[in-house]
């Protein structure tokens, strides 16, 4: 059995920044866990030379993109290999690089080839950068690409399991090369994330048909659709198998692609990346063997009460020693200190707590503080504009409530925030959050969720256990009623109990790592193990 992973975007470390956000995160930990396992599987994306682009910021919150180059030998191992695919009357070459974890191999797919003309030297530049054009020349590129590269490296391929529609040019790559489409069926799993139409790539059957040429099955526009040609409904409706990433995202996608089951698998974290310093010494000292098996972490309760104090302050004071370095902004040790990072899309509603500044201070003056971090798509003014909301709401609040924002937000952040924050807030429109993997993080870490009941949190909140919910379960987009929740709980429920003192917080932080047991990579391998296992009885 050989299980080949493709996504278009795969994060196994800041430096490497071929990722944007919880997707490519998520497929790194799909692959370390898969390891872990030591599965027989082998994972294919592109280098993207560019990456994502670095963040910055001005002192109003305008954020400007630049892109530094990836030097792949500083991450990566040349195999040697190199394939070609016909495209635009020519060739395009790519080179392969790979990196290992355990004995799992991730194939790197590289445009920049002294072979390749200018126009395709550059298609691997950034990730979701340029048009379809591009876009829809990256996804040839990984998808039939990938197979070939495989195949040349003497992979075996017995199964496929595609994350997100940009991987669907795969399943046609080895249609053409002789299986069946029982066969494809039978062998493929195709994940989905994306609750929202607009999330999902759509082509011109014009330019698909220019790219694809022979590739394409006659009955294409029947499976992806008539206008244009959706990469998701085309990739479901030639796989066998589909899931998605929480309960809630599987019946949310149920309702976009009518007649089809959709399998919730729920996402979940690599737990030996995603825990502190601090917290894995407390581990290793009392929940012998959670490196191994994870679910050891269900026995948290039985941390001592100083132990377990102990290392939270430690990841707090390195969080608030990265604020005032980065940002010269001095947080208290002792406040409550609620962090917020994720993609800066509209929906995630950042600026949410910033709505009624009097209330804010009326609740929280002299005994909270915040930390923001976080990217908007180069071209998404609506995120763009949340970040600036971000700072003028910290300039209206000024020192009664501390507010940092951290600049370029990266997997080495996203550690130091979950680790070191005392609350996690997440305050999407539900039902748009397909999982919401940096708030499984935070509990992996004693940190208290605060959320709308969107994505995984559904699943896991234990009302004033564990964390807590914001509002009940609306699926209608309300601002006004979801800050009045959010304040109110606030106000009411999380400040109370963090004045309690450390040993009433101490029995929160226990029944958060207890609930991240649940929520981690190794529990979702074997939740995906269900089909790969299947892959080898076709």
């Amino acid at each position: 059995m050989v299980v080949a992973y493709f996504s278009a975007e795969v994060g196994f470390e800041s430096g490497l920044h071929t990722y944007s956000g919880g997707l490519g995160v998520l497929a790194g930990d799909h692959i370390k866990s898969a390891a872990d396992v030591g599965l027989d599987l082998v994972a294919v994306t592109l280098l993207y030379r560019q990456g994502y682009g670095r963040q910055h910021l001005d002192k109003d919150g305008n954020q400007s993109e630049t892109y530094g180059e990836i030097n792949p030998e500083e991450y990566l191992c040349d195999t040697g290999v190199e394939i070609s695919l016909p495209l635009d009357g020519g060739m395009l070459h790519s080179k392969v690089w790979l990196y290992k974890i355990k004995g799992i191999s991730t194939y790197f797919l590289d445009t920049r080839h002294s072979a390749n003309s200018d126009a395709h030297s550059i298609l691997g530049n950034r990730l979701y950068g340029g048009d379809d054009k591009t876009r829809i020349r990256q996804e040839y590129l990984l998808g039939v690409g990938g197979i070939r590269a495989l195949q040349k490296l003497g992979h075996n391929i017995t199964g496929l399991h595609l994350n997100e529609g940009h991987c669907t040019f795969a399943m046609l790559e080895m249609l053409s090369q002789g299986w069946s489409r029982e066969e494809l069926s039978s062998r493929s799993l195709f994940t989905t994330h994306t609750p929202v139409p607009a999330g999902h790539d759509r082509f011109s059957w014009s330019d698909v048909e220019e790219v694809l040429g022979a590739l394409l099955p006659r009955d294409c526009r029947k499976l992806g659709g008539e206008e244009y040609c959706s990469m998701s409904h085309l990739g479901i409706a030639l796989a066998g198998s589909v899931n998605a990433v929480s309960n809630l995202n599987a019946w949310v996608a149920s309702s976009m692609f009518e007649g089809t089951h959709i399998e919730p698998i729920t996402n979940g974290v690599h737990h030996i990346t995603w825990t502190s310093l601090p917290m894995a010494e407390v581990f290793d000292k009392h929940l012998l063997g959670w490196r191994e098996d994870p679910t050891i972490l269900a026995h948290a309760g039985k941390i001592p009460e100083e132990d377990l104090i102990t290392a939270r302050n430690h990841a707090r004071s390195i969080l608030r020693d990265l604020v005032f370095a980065s940002t010269g902004v001095e947080m208290y040790s002792n406040r409550l200190t609620i962090g917020f990072a994720r993609r800066f899309a509209t929906y995630k509603r950042a600026n949410l707590i910033f709505s009624d500044i009097e209330r804010l201070l009326a609740i929280g003056a002299g005994k909270i503080q915040f930390v923001f971090a976080g990217k908007a798509h180069p071209k998404d003014e609506g995120g763009k504009q949340l970040i600036r909301d971000i700072f003028a709401g910290a300039e209206q609040v000024g020192d009664e409530i501390p507010v940092a924002f951290l600049e370029d937000y990266s997997m080495a952040t996203g550690l130091a925030m979950t680790a070191g924050v005392d609350i996690w807030l997440n305050n999407p429109v539900r039902p748009m959050e397909a999982s919401g993997t940096s708030g499984m993080k935070a509990a992996m870490n004693g940190v208290p969720n605060c959320s709308i009941l969107d994505g995984w949190w559904p699943e896991a909140c234990e009302h004033g256990v564990n964390g807590w919910s914001i509002g009940e379960s609306e699926d209608d987009r309300d601002d006004a009623r979801d800050v009045e929740a959010l304040y109110n709980v606030l106000e009411n429920e999380v400040l109370p109990t963090w004045d309690e003192g450390d040993s009433r917080w101490s029995h929160l932080m226990r029944a958060a790592i207890c609930t991240s047991a649940r929520f981690t990579g190794a529990r979702m391998i074997s939740d995906y193990r269900r089909f790969y296992d299947a892959f080898t009885d076709a």
